[in-house]
This record gives structure tokens, sequence and C-alpha cells, in this order.
């Protein structure tokens, strides 16, 4: 091949020239993305950080602050006054009472929605999460209205000699019946995970209804009882708006611990109201710390039902 003009050298060479870079974007070095990254990663973790700082660890101080504002001699005078030391034994009661009712009825009601087939077992199934989509203070009215004096029932159990508002019936009727769902909703995955297999091998060997749960339903379940317990628990120590209106809030009577707490701030007493607070919340770091050791075993029995099946 010839060139056009004969003053003019053509040079052919296989070199490449590096291309520039396609346009809008630049050239980055990588010290500054490593900076960024460290940057987004500092967002990412400040934040949830921050709003937990916020919202949790913030007012837990300033409670800590307030109950031994006066030294430690005021706190512990607070949190063994007869009135507190009442009103710890009442919340106790009525948590017991409820822990009891809960999984009896709870592992009762899973089994019948696992095991069972009729009609309306969907309805059965919504209607256990019902306490945790109504507020408490709605089955405190709930309450009132019928066993209130005007209520359905009222007039018929007073003239029974039987009074059920504004004394302890009324107060374990409520939190037994905003805390229900905690046993059955732990319950029954874990009946569904173990299906039926064991059970009809165990009936088959002949043993009855009851040694069949006892001796081989319970042992499988026992996590997730132990878990809803622990869930019971940290539902009921805490109950107040539907306890404050059928309870009456009678000192050394009908008051809960969180119901001692409203009213000392009612009435001034900042320090014995921190100091309660106190000790409800480290009950319930304790009933947290029992949930995640629970947890860990309901879901390993979970898997081990899972491998079986």
């Amino acid at each position: 091949m010839s060139s056009p003009d004969p003053g003019v050298v053509i040079i052919w060479t296989d070199a490449v020239r590096p291309s520039a870079p396609p346009a809008g974007t630049s050239m980055e070095r990588p010290h500054g993305r490593h900076w960024r990254k460290l940057l987004q990663r500092a967002v990412l973790l400040g934040v949830p950080l921050g709003y937990l700082a916020v919202l949790l660890i913030g007012p837990l101080l300033a409670v800590l602050k307030g109950a031994f504002a006066d030294g430690i001699g005021a706190f512990f005078s607070a949190v063994t006054s007869a009135h507190a030391l009442h009103a710890f034994l009442i919340t106790l009661a009525m948590s017991a009472l409820a822990i009891v009712l809960n999984t009896l009825f709870g592992v009762a009601i899973a089994w019948t929605i696992c095991r069972d087939k009729f009609p309306g077992r969907a309805l059965l199934g919504g209607l256990v999460d019902l306490p945790f989509a109504v507020s408490p203070v709605v089955v405190g009215l709930m309450a009132m209205l019928l066993f209130g004096s005007h209520g359905w029932f009222g007039p018929w159990l007073k003239g029974a000699g039987f009074n059920v508002m504004f004394s302890w019936p009324a107060m374990a009727l409520v939190t037994t019946f905003v805390s229900l769902p905690c046993v059955v909703r732990e319950v029954t995955p874990v009946l569904e995970e173990i299906g039926v297999s064991e059970e009809e091998a165990a009936r088959i060997l002949g043993a009855s209804r009851l040694q069949t749960f006892l001796r081989v339903v319970l042992p499988n379940i026992r996590w997730g009882i132990a878990y809803g317990v622990a869930l019971t628990a940290a539902r009921t120590l805490g109950e107040f708006g539907g306890v404050l209106l059928v309870s009456g809030g009678l000192a050394g009577k009908t008051e809960t611990a969180t119901l001692l707490i409203y009213r000392e701030l009612e009435e001034r007493h900042d320090t014995t109201a921190h100091a309660v607070a106190v000790i409800l919340a480290l009950a319930s770091v304790l009933i947290l710390v029992a949930m995640e050791f629970l947890k860990h075993r309901r879901d390993r029995d979970l898997r081990q039902a899972g491998s079986k099946s």
C-alpha cells in the first residue's frame, strides 16, 4: 500500500493508547473508596445505635439517676416499704396466675388448631391474636361492661356474694386475657413442625392419648412452652391500662407495681416511682436473658424436628 503523499511516512504500530474514561465517570483512587465505605458503615451503624440510645438507654439512665438521687438508703427504703412489697406481691401473683392459665389453655388451643380439623379453625386462629390487636384499656372497659355493677353479669354475681370488679378476680381476668397469645403462638409452629408420625407410632404401640402427649409430644414442645411462659411473664409484669380500670388502684389492696409507679408520680414522690421502675426494669432484663436462652433451645428443637420429618 502506497502513501498518497510521497513526503509523508506512515508508521504502523501495534501499541494501543489507553482510552479515556467514559463520559460521566471519573478516576477514583483506592483510598477514596475505602474512606467512603467507612463513612457508609459509620452511618449505617450510628443511626440505629443513636435511635436505640435516645429511646432506651437515655430513659433508662434517667430512671437510674432518679432512683438513686437521694442515695442508696432512700432507694432501699422505697422498694422495701409496705406498699411497694405488697405491689410486688400482687404483680407476681397476677403474673403467676396468668402463666398457669395461659400455659394450660394455650397448649390446648395450639393442639386444637394443629391437630383437629373443624369448621371455623381459621377463625379460632385469628381470635387468638385478638388480645394483641385490642388495647388493654379496651379490655378493661369490656370487663367493666360485663362484670360491673350495671353490667351483664355484675348484679347477678354481686347478689351471689361474689365481687369481681375492683378486686383480684378482675385483675387476673384482664392480665390473663392480654397475654393469652404468648404460649399459643410459640407452641403452634413447633407442633406443626414435628408432625404426627411419632404420635401415630405411639398409638400403634398401645399408648393412650394422655400417654402420647406426656411422653412424645410434651418433650418436643417443652422449650416452646418455656419461651411462651417467658413472654407471658414479660407481658404481665408491665400491664397497666386494663388493670388500672378494673382494680381501682387501692393502695395496699389492688395496687400492682405499675399502678404504684403511677400513683407515686401523681403524688410527686419521684424517688419511689423511679426505684420501683428500676426493679421492674431489672426483672425485664432477667426475663430477656432467659428468653434468648429459651429461644436458642426452641430453634434447635425445631431444626431437629425438621430433619426428622
